[in-house]
């Protein structure tokens, strides 16, 4: 499905107002009332909130995936492959943080198929995360940690950057990629 400007435009709206106000309290007038239409305009744009929960939430997802599968099959190193990965998070971040904030936050209300879609493939995300984790630990590449406390730390710091990061958006994309990957591979001390 090819997306015109005017959807993206309301896909950004959206966005925006459901990182602001939870996917649940946005209605279609909102969304049009925030660019300044008529609602029945919308639907000339999309069939449904649904809708739009779907590509904003199926698409980032996607591309995590994508891109995690990328990773997992590379001949790179752990290290290299972590980097690509926290990387890969700040990239979506700093590019999309009220998409974002909305596949962490309201992934709950897709929908059918959409919603088993989106739940494989975080689970796949996750497992494909900890095989790496588990294979630095088996090549020595990193400390033997409990796998689940590495996975849960890293994930958990980078899924939510773009809460602290629209806080404090000093850093550059390279300071703060630099920092993170010292920070979250090497630790503090």
């Amino acid at each position: 499905m090819k997306i015109t400007d005017r959807k993206t435009e309301i896909i950004n709206v959206a966005a925006k107002l459901f990182k602001e106000k939870g996917y649940s309290a946005v209605t279609v007038r909102d969304i049009a009332q925030a660019m300044d239409i008529k609602a029945a305009s919308l639907y000339n744009h999309i069939k449904s909130k649904q809708e739009i929960l779907v590509l904003i939430v199926i698409e980032i997802a996607e591309e995590f995936t994508n891109i995690m599968d990328e990773v997992l099959n590379s001949d790179a190193s752990t290290i290299d492959k972590l980097e690509r990965i926290i990387q890969l998070h700040i990239d979506i971040t700093l590019r999309n943080p009220d998409a974002l904030a909305c596949l962490n936050n309201d992934w709950m209300h897709l929908t059918d198929t959409k919603l088993d879609h989106f739940i494989k493939m975080r689970k796949d995300y996750e497992n494909n995360f900890k095989i790496i984790v588990k294979t630095g630990i088996e090549n020595g590449e990193i400390k033997n940690y409990n796998i689940d406390v590495i996975i849960f730390s890293i994930l958990s710091t980078l899924r939510t950057l773009y809460i602290w990061y629209n806080k404090t958006n000093k850093l550059s994309s390279k300071s703060l990629t630099d920092n993170m990957i010292k920070v979250l591979l090497n630790g503090i001390a």
